[in-house]
Order: structure tokens, then C-alpha cells, then sequence
């Protein structure tokens, strides 16, 4: 559905990188006094369409529409400049900077031409900035810091409407808020809606799409597939729309067999981030956890790795007691683990292959007090050979890989341990079709040896595709547990965004 009064129109963008389209010819069309919803998988184009409305990047084909007349967008200040303002998720304010000073820094008020800056009239327009666009009070001398992050939130949208945007953008921007928080948010938004402004609401959770949104735009694989009006669609309409059709199998057969719990963990929890998590894991299963931005999942897989702080519950190993304090005692008591973001903590992109596979099985190598480099070569082309690893040779430099072959490196990294336990973390994002069932198989080959596997993931092909079971994660909670060959996509997502758990509603969204 197409507005007939469009104040900002995107008009078939389409955006490659690295000769991978991240856009097809999108199009979306934002009114004044509505609010527009875009939802989407992971990787499904928002975040690029939202940085093609900031000029952080620019379309490679398509155009922007202002008023009905054709404009560029080449930088951020371009954005602003045209009246487009976006609230990113993260907040970027600094929280040692008071409330009037982040909200005005590089405005600053002065003492006519002295460079001294005028306090007074700092704490008095924030007071009014603030009570006029959201009837709230915030005192201006507070520290960004200590204001809860609903407040912090305030403060942020305050900051971008000084320049009184005509277009305001949203980016998940209740991940970090507890419910109360959200509708305090939400009521702020309708604000701004009955000024006119036109607003696009990015968010995973369908609760709020149906709260808040007048019409929404769904995207899947670069492409907008669907655009309605929110008040005739139903959340499992909208789930279907993101899910698409059925794709070609990419997980190997198994006829792996579940034995004795070698992970059981009672209660773990960690202060805003997720709370009283339980769960176990057997030798010889793939467990998935799964959550949105702000979930707890994701957390929950790095505790145990000894990546997060202030971690409480009772966890036990292969029968014995383990305190998740180091990822030094993790890799001893057999733990492997495999992240996210492989170029920054996976992965030594200088080093050569060879070392960056052997790396964490350096202890078994040590002959005499030096590597044995016959041994080395064994078991990195070993590796390379299992996971099918193309490179130039075991000597290239890990950077010169595909960003597939890289993760597949930092896998063999892991491998190479024998751990009894392996925590992955989205192990086959950004990875193209073939490196994801050689992975696939390999995970699967890991739990058939008598491994336990707990799989952090957001791709609900891979859930249901790899694993045993499914634990879901939504604002903090362990909110359903589902056996992956007995559940649909529709099921994952609808308890995974609360449009099939409304009773976790009133949880606190945690930062995953």
C-alpha cells in the first residue's frame, strides 16, 4: 500500500557490498502524522535502509524523494539538513555529561560574545525542551548516567527534535527498556505523531507494531515483500510475510542419540540481563537458544563461557560443580566457544591460517619445550580438510579468506581443543549457502562424537533445521522450550517477539 501524500519516498533502492545485495529495489513511503512500522529478520535490509536514510550510506540505484522532488543524501548532515532524524538503539549520549549539557553540546548557550557558557539558561531550555515535547520533568543537573534509560531515551529524542525534523526515525528503540519504560515511550511517540511528524518504527517486537503503527512495511532477503495497514493484519500474517517460503535443506540427516546431561544450569541470572535461566544440555544434542535484540539469549551462551559479570545461579559440568568466572577456566574445564563477530574475537586476520588453527591446542603440540610443526601441519590440514577450508595455502594470511571461510577457520580453532562442550554464537552469520552446510554438518558430526552443543541463533531455518531443542528467551525470561522437529517458524517467532507469550509482557527487556 502506497500513501498518496508521501512527504519522504524511497523509490526502488537497491545497495550491494562486496557484489552481495543487501537491497532490491525497495520502496517505502512515510506521511506526515504516521507512524510506519518495518520489521524483518535479521539481515533481512533494515539496518541499511535505515543508514540509506541517514547518508551513511548511499544506494547504488533508486532514488529519494522530499516533497515530491528528487534529493541526495550523502552524509549524515545532508539527513539532518533535509529534516531526518534517527534515534539509534544505542544511546549516544555521555553519561558524565549532565542532562542540559548532553542535550545542548555543540548548542551551548553563551554570555553574548564571551566563550563563557550560560548555566543558567542551559538548565531552564532543557526543563521546558523536555516537559513541552514529553510532560516530563528531568532535572537538568542530573548526570546522563544516573537517569534510568527511559529517561535517557527522553533525553536522546529531545536532542535529535532541536532541529525540528520532519522525519523522525526509531531503531529498536525499546531493546533496552523494561515495559513501563516502553509505554512511557510509546506515549511520547503519539506525541509526536499528532505534531505531524512522519515516523518509521523499526522494531522485532509484533506486540508493539500492533500497538503503535498505523501502516508496515515487511522486508525479507533485501526485498519488501509486503506493506499493509497494521489495523488488517494479524501477528502469524505478518510472521508469514517475514518467513517466506520454504528453502532448499542445508542440514545434513542425523541419527545422533541424546545421552547423560553434561550441562545442567538452576537459576542463572545476571543483573539486566536475563534472570532464573534453567535449562540442561545432554552429550549428543544441539540445543538452540533463540531471543530478539534484547532477549538475554545471547547472554546467556557467553556466561557460561565466563563473558559476562555478576553471573549467579548454580551451574554443573560433567557432574561437578562450575563457577563461569574466566574464560581461562572455561577452555580448561573442556569449553569451547565460538562468537558472533569473528573478525574482532575470533579470528588473528595477520596471522596465517596455520596459526590461527593451532592457537588453542598449543599445549598438545609442545614437544621439548617447542612446537612440533609436523604434528601442527597434521592437524591443521586435518581441519582444513574437514570443514573444507578454501585457501591459498596454510601460510595465507587469515584476511585474505571469505568471511565464510573465516568462520569455518575459527571453528577448526575450536575443534582442535576436543571440547566436551561447545557455545557458538550465530556461527553462520554472513556466510554464504555452501559454508552453511558444511558447517551444519560439522556441528552435527561434533554432537554424534558425544559433544553437547548450545547454539545461540536469530536464523530460524538453522534453529529448527540443526537442533534437538529450542530455548526462548524474550525480555530476560526463559519463556518456552520447544522440541525443533515438532514446532513451525510461526511458533518460534510468535514467543520470541511475546505475540505467543503476551504474559512476559510485563517482564524487563534485557540487553542480550
Amino acid at each position: 500500500m502506497q500513501s498518496k501524500h508521501g512527504l519522504l519516498e524511497l523509490r526502488s533502492i537497491s545497495k550491494q557490498f562486496d557484489g552481495i545485495p543487501a537491497l532490491r529495489h525497495v520502496s517505502l513511503d512515510l506521511a506526515p502524522g504516521q507512524v510506519h512500522g518495518l520489521i524483518g529478520q535479521n539481515g533481512a535490509g533494515k539496518s541499511t535502509l535505515i543508514k540509506v536514510f541517514g547518508g551513511i550510506h548511499r544506494s547504488d540505484e533508486g532514488e529519494v524523494v522530499l516533497d515530491g522532488i528528487a534529493v541526495s543524501i550523502n552524509s549524515p548532515s545532508d539527513a539532518r539538513r533535509l529534516g531526518i532524524e534517527i534515534v539509534h538503539q544505542d544511546r549516544l549520549l555521555a553519561p558524565t555529561l549532565t542532562v542540559a549539557e548532553a542535550l545542548l553540546l555543540g548548542n551551548e548557550p553563551t554570555f553574548g560574545p564571551l566563550p563563557v557558557l550560560d548555566a543558567a539558561s542551559m538548565r531552564r531550555f532543557t526543563r521546558t525542551a523536555v516537559q513541552e515535547h514529553f510532560g516530563v520533568d528531568i532535572e537538568p543537573t542530573q548526570l546522563i548516567a544516573e537517569l534510568s534509560v527511559a529517561e535517557q531515551q527522553l533525553v536522546q529524542i529531545t536532542r535529535a527534535l532541536l532541529s525540528a525534523p520532519r522525519v523522525l526515525v526509531f531503531d529498536e528503540p525499546t531493546a533496552a527498556l523494561a515495559r513501563h519504560e516502553a509505554e512511557q515511550l510509546f506515549t511520547a511517540i503519539r506525541k509526536l505523531r499528532e505534531r505531524g511528524l512522519a515516523i518509521l518504527y523499526v522494531s522485532h517486537y509484533l506486540d508493539e507494531i500492533q500497538e503503535l503503527c498505523d501502516v508496515v512495511t515487511v522486508l525479507r532477503d533485501g526485498r519488501d515483500v509486503a506493506r499493509v495497514l497494521v489495523a488488517d493484519s494479524t501477528p502469524q500474517q505478518l510472521v508469514a510475510a517475514m518467513i517466506g517460503g520454504s528453502t532448499a535443506a542445508l542440514v545434513p540427516v542425523s541419527t545422533r542419540r541424546a545421552g547423560a546431561p553434561l550441562l545442567r544450569v538452576c537459576g542463572l541470572s545476571a543483573q539486566a540481563r536475563f534472570e532464573d535461566v534453567s535449562f540442561d544440555v545432554r552429550r549428543g544434542e544441539i540445543v538452540g537458544v533463540t531471543g530478539l535484540l534484547g532477549s538475554g539469549g545471547k547472554a546467556v551462551v557467553r556466561s557460561l563461557f565466563g563473558l559476562e559479570p555478576g553471573v549467579r545461579g548454580h551451574i554443573e559440568l560433567d557432574g561437578s560443580a562450575y563457577v563461569p568466572d574466566d574464560p581461562r577456566n572455561a577452555v580448561r574445564r573442556g569449553i569451547a566457544f565460538v562468537p558472533e563477530d569473528r573478525r574482532a574475537h575470533g579470528i588473528a586476520l595477520d596471522l596465517p591460517v596455520r596459526e590461527n588453527i593451532s592457537l588453542a591446542s598449543l599445549k598438545r603440540l609442545v614437544r621439548h619445550f617447542m612446537i612440533d610443526r609436523r604434528r601442527e601441519k597434521e592437524l591443521v590440514q586435518q581441519r582444513m580438510d574437514d570443514l573444507q577450508v578454501r585457501a591459498p595455502g596454510t601460510e595465507a594470511p587469515a584476511r585474505q579468506l571469505s568471511g565464510g571461510n573465516q568462520q569455518k577457520v575459527v571453528l577448526a580453532k575450536w575443534l582442535s581443543t576436543r571440547a566436551n562442550l561447545y557455545l557458538l554464537d550465530e556461527p553462520t552469520v554472513g556466510v554464504d549457502i555452501r559454508a552453511k552446510a558444511e558447517i551444519y554438518r560439522v556441528i552435527d558430526e561434533l554432537a554424534a562424537q558425544g559433544a553437547a552443543v548450545l547454539l545461540f541463533s536469530t536464523d530460524l531455518i538453522e534453529l529448527q533445521g540443526i537442533t534437538d531443542r529450542i530455548l526462548i528467551l524474550a525480555r530476560g525470561t526463559l519463556v518456552q522450550e520447544l522440541v525443533s522437529k515438532e514446532t513451525t517458524h510461526q511458533e518460534i517467532l510468535g514467543w520470541a517477539s511475546a505475540a505467543g507469550a503476551s504474559s512476559t509482557l510485563d517482564r524487563e527487556t534485557v540487553q542480550a
